[in-house]
């Protein structure tokens, strides 16, 4: 099955249709980057005039899982993915467009080696930088995946 943009965008809206109404969109998925962008709206502002956090979680967390999505269909083992902990730093109010990139891909292709070898789970930790349309870092996420072998 081929993995594309528009495929991932309408997962979005019928799996994660808060992340979408709130205008979360997957704009660039290859092996070893993903993209997500985000416009601060009246939707998903905080009392401050500002993009609410939740809002920069879900596309933080979007750019770093959209890349363990598409290597696991790759694979084309049967493998289940989840978070077990993130962090997130706000540096600086978050308005107009934000842009956010994780540019981890390499350490999901050891992980899910590593998983299909021994059958035990493994744990990577994924940066997303979320940028503002000034080239501003407004925040920096980092989430930490699991993914192990599905139970037969």
């Amino acid at each position: 099955m081929e993995f594309t943009l528009k495929k991932m965008n309408t997962y979005l809206m019928f799996k994660l249709p808060s992340a979408f109404i709130c205008g979360v969109k997957l704009k660039e998925l290859d092996s070893e980057k993903a993209v997500v962008s985000v416009q601060h709206k009246w939707l998903n502002q905080n009392p401050f005039n500002s993009m609410y956090f939740a809002v920069q979680s879900m596309a933080a967390e979007l750019s770093t899982g959209a890349i363990v999505i598409k290597k696991i269909k790759e694979s084309g083992r049967e493998i289940s993915m989840l978070v077990t902990n993130h962090q997130g730093a706000f540096t600086k109010k978050a308005t107009g467009l934000i842009k956010f990139t994780c540019k981890d891909g390499a350490l999901i292709d050891e992980a899910l080696k590593r998983t299909v070898e021994t059958g035990d789970g493994q744990k990577i930790t994924m940066k997303s930088i979320g940028i503002d349309e000034n080239g501003d870092q407004v925040s920096v996420y980092e989430f930490e995946w699991s993914v192990k072998l599905k139970s037969k």
